[in-house]
Parts: C-alpha cells; structure tokens; sequence
C-alpha cells in the first residue's frame, strides 16, 4: 500500500513538471514571436530614418554648394520661382484647373 502512494506522489509530480515544462515552452515560443515581431518594427523603423537622412544629406550638400558658390542670387531666384510662386515679370503662367 505505501508503494502505491509513493507511485501516486510520483506520477503527480511528473505531471506536474511536464505542464511546467509544457507552459515554459509555451511562453518561450509567446516571447520569441514578441521579440521577432518587435525586430521587424524597428527595422522598418531604421530604414524610414535611413531614408529620411539620405535625404537631409542630400538637400545639404545642395546647400553647401550654393554656400561655396558665393552667388546667392542663383539661388534666391530658385527659392522664388520653385517654392515662393513667384514669376518674372513678362511671364505667364497657367494653371490646370480640372485635376482635382
């Protein structure tokens, strides 16, 4: 009789340590996929940034390069016409309307 109690006590214990085991697989395999999924957001989050400097790097060396040039009025004409609206005096401009 003691023999089946400590079979019992034993078979409780092994199952006991195989749903353990069970669970912390379980919340390793949650965590990973957590971890891969944050990994990938990151990453797309760096490629954005990436692009976003390229782009700075870009609009800089420009700058510089007017700033070596010493001639500001090419320049301030660019500035005027592409990003201002403004036009030369003898100049005509028109306007497509039907695009929404």
């Amino acid at each position: 009789m003691r023999h089946e109690k400590e079979k019992k006590k034993g078979l409780f214990n092994r199952g006991l340590v195989k749903l353990a085991a069970f669970a912390v697989i379980i919340g390793c395999g949650v965590l990973i996929a957590s971890t891969q999924k944050d990994c990938a957001e990151k990453e797309e989050q760096v490629r954005l940034i990436q692009t976003k400097i390229d782009d700075y790097e870009t609009e800089n060396a420009e700058l510089q390069r007017v700033l070596d040039s010493d001639d500001l009025n090419e320049y301030m004409e660019k500035v005027a016409l592409e990003e201002r609206g403004y036009a030369y005096p003898d100049e005509r401009r028109f306007y497509d309307t039907t695009r929404d």
